[in-house]
């Protein structure tokens, strides 16, 4: 056969191929031997081989698509098969053949190998039955589509270093699954290597760093993009804007808004979205409707996100009424709410206190079609557990399982804390035990909840040994735990156990804030250590903390308790000229502190100024009053405050009571002091135990 002239040779190839469809297969194998002995033509002389090669190379007449069916046992027959069929543009057979090499057999990192293999079939069919650049891209493409991101870079590299320009529109693709996927330095590498990169490949980068918070590496590759000649659109904006807002610059967004109009690109319902979203999350609801006025100006039809957004931002100021009437809007505009829609409503009615109204709007979501995620499950279970109902709580978390939905670490959390909340110390540790078996990692937050559960309900040993966990699991405590067990040692009197761990705050790294020195001090107040809490007061300033009402309050209680009377009161003038409010509290412990020393006329001007500042004398206060009069043996002034404080509508307490009727037994007035307890279990007959309690002693 080849000693026929070329031209009579060709026809009898394509004759041949159609009458035998193996022979193309022959062919094929005979071009996959060639290419795993000769890297180039070139190489290849006159030989068997080589005439197979010319034979494959005339085969015009073969119908591509049988490729599919034809067995192509190597890597090699099949990426000769793919640059057949792409280059009879039969570009999904071509993919169909290249994803075999991408099976379960494939093994990561050869991807560049499969490079070579592709250029060298290239070389071996010739330009006129070759499609280098389609397989090339339609293989970075599959390994992008398998998650194989490092072997599409590799490969892309390759594909580079034999000078075969990429498409940029494969490029963007193995870019947007980088970005998709948070592999930063991926995403800057391969950007930085793109010989053109168009308006989609910069809009992918740079909302890439906008959500990663990377606001300057954003905008300075917003500036370079625009000196490169390449304009922004409205994707590239919403970015920006995006990325701003959610950051809280809102100067920084309408700067950006400004000069898109500059630019003349119009804004688009997403635009507005983003603007409406990030202004109404940091209270500027105002401003939030203004673009939504100019939206409706301009003919930007508002979407379900855009009313949702307001329906959320009402929900988060306590304005569940108006968010229920928005709500209603969007029904009536034919509006389909979202999960989110519904979600914002259950958590706005939870926390006012409308439980039922959450319940029916849990139930008209189902009802709807919508699947309650786990984040509205969360909301309803916090909102159950402040109101007590941790009970329902807990069905809702069965309810929840049953459909699917699996409980996260937040929502454990919510409800354990619920449990402690109503002492059922137990039940929160039985949780514990569930997240344990289900896999779950314990954070910072799941710690803090435990931790203060435990001090609440005096189980001290075990906090402090949950504390030594957190560290033997590489978790930090935060200021706010060591600052709930501080409390809970000083509240049972361990006050050395207290001041030791401040001082292991600073060793972790860490420094103590003012509710940390405000348990200190009134721990260290109510263990009678008053000048030591005067020390740290100091150390405070010194640190340059602001002390707030309750710290000064606790240490002019101290000092009152003590008999300090003028450093008590030389607080007290530091506090107003600091532009303090005085609250009850601090005028009811200088009352007292007042009545201790016989100070009446003290005692009573301070009434009177607390009175004059629109604050009314409560229980403890009246108390103090009549225990002063009683240690002054002044019984008849103390009986007047006893009636002042009924006519006020105030029921006195046992401490009340008992201050008069123990004085008067101490003064021999058997009568008096019967009719009085006579009175006094009259009175308290219907009221609880609780209502004891007392902030002031009576000394008899």
């Amino acid at each position: 056969m080849l000693s026929l002239p070329l031209r009579r040779r060709r026809r009898l190839l394509r004759f041949c191929a159609r009458r035998n469809p193996t022979f193309l297969r022959l062919s094929i194998a005979a071009s996959a031997a060639a290419l795993s002995t000769a890297p180039t033509v070139a190489s290849a002389v006159v030989t068997p081989i080589s005439d197979r090669l010319r034979v494959l190379r005339s085969l015009h007449a073969v119908a591509p698509d049988h490729l599919l069916s034809h067995p192509l046992p190597s890597s090699a027959h099949i990426c000769l098969a793919a640059h057949l069929a792409a280059r009879a543009r039969l570009f999904a057979h071509s993919r169909r053949l290249l994803s075999r090499l991408l099976g379960a057999g494939h093994r990561p990192h050869l991807a560049a190998s499969l490079v070579d293999i592709l250029h060298r079939a290239a070389l071996a069919l010739g330009p006129h039955r070759s499609a280098l650049p389609s397989v090339f891209d339609t293989l970075l493409s599959l390994l992008a589509d398998h998650g194989l991101l490092d072997d599409a870079v590799r490969a892309l590299a390759r594909v580079r270093q034999l000078r075969v320009p990429p498409n940029t529109r494969t490029c963007n693709h193995i870019l947007l699954r980088l970005a998709r996927n948070r592999q930063g330095g991926l995403v800057r590498r391969l950007f930085e290597h793109l010989p053109a990169p168009n308006v989609f490949t910069f809009n992918i980068v740079i909302d890439f760093l906008c959500k990663q918070g990377e606001l300057v590496e954003a905008r300075a590759l917003f500036v370079r993009m625009k000196a490169m000649g390449c304009s922004p659109d409205v994707v590239t904006y919403n970015s920006l804007i995006d990325g701003y807002g959610k950051c809280g610059e809102l100067e920084e967004v309408e700067l950006l808004v400004s000069e898109m109009r500059k630019s003349g690109c119009a804004a688009d319902v997403v635009t507005y979205n983003a603007l409406i979203n990030c202004f109404s999350k940091f209270g500027w609801i105002e401003k939030a409707y203004s673009y939504f006025g100019e939206m409706k100006r301009l003919g930007v039809m508002a979407n379900v996100v855009t009313l949702s957004t307001f329906v959320d931002a009402f929900c988060k100021e306590g304005l569940v009424r108006e968010a229920m009437k928005l709500f209603a809007q969007m029904r009536v505009r034919g509006m389909m709410p979202n999960e989110f829609t519904y979600t914002s409503l259950v958590d706005g009615t939870c926390k006012a206190g409308r439980l039922d109204d959450a319940i029916v709007l849990l139930d008209e979501m189902v009802h709807q079609g919508l699947v309650p995620n786990v984040v509205t499950y969360t909301v309803m279970v916090d909102g159950l557990c402040k109101e007590g109902k941790v009970a329902v709580a807990d069905d809702v978390l069965s309810l929840m399982e049953r459909a699917g939905v699996k409980a996260n670490e937040l929502l454990y959390t919510t409800l354990i804390h619920g449990h402690f909340m109503n002492k059922n110390s137990e039940r929160a540790l039985d949780l514990l035990n569930e997240m344990k078996n289900k896999g779950m990692e314990l954070d910072v937050s799941l710690y803090g909840t435990l931790i203060w559960g435990l001090c609440k309900v005096q189980k001290l040993d075990e906090a402090k040994s949950l504390l030594h966990k957190m560290d033997d699991c590489g978790l930090r405590p935060n200021t706010v735990i060591y600052t709930t067990i501080m409390d809970a040692f000083f509240k049972a009197g361990k006050e050395s156990e207290a001041v030791a761990l401040l001082h292991k705050i600073p060793d972790s790294g860490l420094q103590p804030n003012v509710v940390t020195y405000c348990a200190l001090i009134d721990g260290l107040c109510k263990a009678g250590s008053i000048y030591e809490a005067i020390s740290h007061f100091d150390k405070m300033r010194e640190l340059g903390l602001d002390p707030n009402v309750q710290v000064y309050t606790t240490l002019i209680d101290g000092f009152c308790k003590i008999g300090s009377l003028s450093k008590a009161v030389h607080l007290m003038n530091e506090m107003v000229d600091k532009g303090m409010s005085l609250d009850k509290v601090v005028y009811t412990s200088l009352i007292d502190g007042h009545m201790k020393q016989g100070d009446l006329q003290g005692a009573f001007a301070l009434k009177a100024k607390m009175i004059e500042t629109g604050l009314q004398l409560d229980l403890y206060c009246y108390t103090c009053f009549i225990s002063g009069f009683c240690n002054m043996n002044m019984m008849q002034e103390a009986r007047g405050v006893l009636s002042e404080m009924i006519g006020t509508g105030i029921t006195p307490d046992k401490t009340a009571y008992n201050c008069l009727i123990r004085k008067y037994q101490k003064l021999g007035n058997m009568e008096e002091a019967s009719s009085l307890q006579n009175e006094m279990e009259s009175v308290l007959s219907s009221c609880t135990e609780e209502d004891t309690a007392s902030g002031s002693g009576c000394e008899t």
